[in-house]
């Protein structure tokens, strides 16, 4: 029978030869994922559970990366019963402050997901994951409690929706561009627990932080998922990290699908996602004079290395317009020093910058960038809510690291090629 790579990863996690979308299965996981938000809920259900032990210290990750370093006494309690937890089940791979990155970059960098993997977090840009190859998707904290039970979670076997790009990429476009375009085409409910699958010669050409970018905003259009099959630029990427076996699986071409959909690459502009929602989409160039009062480039969606080199490579020389403030967040201490050896931190510096420890905590209006009443900002993360960044009548618009530096000189949100 015909498989997509979704359900022939949860087939063999399953025990199973084969699945069907809707099937309602249980299926042994390979990591279950928490941070200082989610963790603490997990934590005391399990302790209420009067387990012994979890299932396997090893296919456990926490890490504190919302509101670290610690912001409040909240906060601090919060991480402490994180660090508590770890050390009592002696949990292997628990990260804090100089080991501690945003989660989602953080893991693959570790080399702890793997292609063919079924990975679960309690945050819901888990399905970054899929970039790799594997099955990735945020759950619930009574999830995660239930898993470092037992090691097995269930799930309805979603369809999938295969989402295929052709032509030729424009100057400045990236992953970000093609997912926000993407999500604007199909809406933020136009794959509601679906996986979607990414395909077609620009996807195959994408770099890992591309991949992971466009994984990691399947949420955005409600998805339980998003997946690439692995190839040779996986394979690079994996084979430096990993510390176990893995199998890579690929979709058979005459699998089902719910729904094909092309796209001519070559017809697309850089996005901004306007508030407040993800699928509020313009081209660049329809974009009005919009006067803005911060950029924070950085997050789970745009925190990566190649992001940096990026937006130093339209900040260098540049200083950013006196009305605006400029945030950076490489997202591990890994990126944070590669980025501080290529001289990148001092370009962003001297455009008058900020550079932050890694943190998720401007995404979500947890601190290290809150925006206050009627202020506007462009930004590098994954959405774009009322009040996400700060105050409610605050707004947040959604680009790709040039666009965002680009934003940031200017003063109002702009093209790198006005410069």
């Amino acid at each position: 029978m015909p498989q997509t790579i979704t359900e022939k990863i949860l087939a063999a996690h399953a025990g199973r030869d084969t699945v069907v979308p809707g099937e309602l299965i249980t299926v042994r996981i390979d990591m279950a994922l928490a941070n200082d938000i989610t963790a603490p809920i997990a934590i005391d259900l399990f302790e209420k559970s009067d387990e012994a032990s979890v299932f396997d210290p090893e296919k456990i990750a926490l890490v504190p990366d919302h509101f670290v370093p610690n912001k409040d006494v909240r906060s601090a309690i919060q991480v402490q019963a994180m660090r508590n937890f770890a050390r009592k089940y002696h949990i292997k791979h628990f990260f804090e402050l100089g080991e501690m990155g945003i989660e989602h970059v953080l893991l693959p960098e570790r080399g702890l997901v793997l292609p063919g993997d079924v990975v679960i977090g309690a945050d819901s840009h888990t399905c970054t994951y899929g970039a790799l190859g594997a099955f990735a998707t945020g759950v619930g904290s009574t999830d995660i409690a239930a898993a470092m039970i037992t090691g097995e979670i269930w799930f309805k076997v979603p369809e999938s929706i295969k989402l295929v790009y052709h032509g030729q990429r424009r100057k400045w476009v990236t992953g970000k561009d093609l997912i926000l375009y993407t999500i604007g085409d199909i809406g933020v409910d136009g794959a509601t627990y679906k996986a979607m699958e990414f395909a077609g010669d620009v996807i195959n050409a994408l770099p890992m932080a591309d991949r992971m970018t466009m994984a990691n905003m399947a949420i955005e259009a409600g998805a339980k998922s998003g997946i690439i099959s692995p190839d040779e630029i996986t394979l690079d990427y994996i084979k430096p990290r990993a510390k176990r076996s893995f199998k890579c699986y690929t979709s058979d071409p005459d699998a089902t699908y719910a729904e094909v959909r092309t796209y001519d690459v070559s017809d697309i502009e850089p996005q901004v996602a306007f508030p407040h929602l993800p699928e509020n989409t313009r081209s660049i160039s329809s974009v009005d004079r919009i006067p803005i009062d911060q950029v924070v480039i950085g997050s789970c969606t745009n925190g990566r290395i190649d992001d940096l080199r990026l937006a130093a490579r339209v900040l260098n020389g540049r200083t950013i317009d006196s009305n605006v403030r400029l945030i950076i967040v490489p997202a591990t201490p890994t990126i944070y020093r590669q980025a501080m050896a290529e001289g990148l931190l001092e370009i962003f510096l001297s455009a008058k910058g900020i550079v932050s420890p890694p943190t998720c905590g401007p995404c979500l209006g947890g601190f290290m960038g809150i925006l206050g009443p009627g202020e506007r900002a462009v930004a590098t993360t994954n959405r774009n809510f009322v009040g996400r960044m700060g105050h409610p009548s605050s707004e947040v618009y959604l680009a790709n690291p040039a666009v965002a530096a680009a934003s940031a000189v200017l003063g109002r949100i702009g093209s790198p090629e006005e410069l």
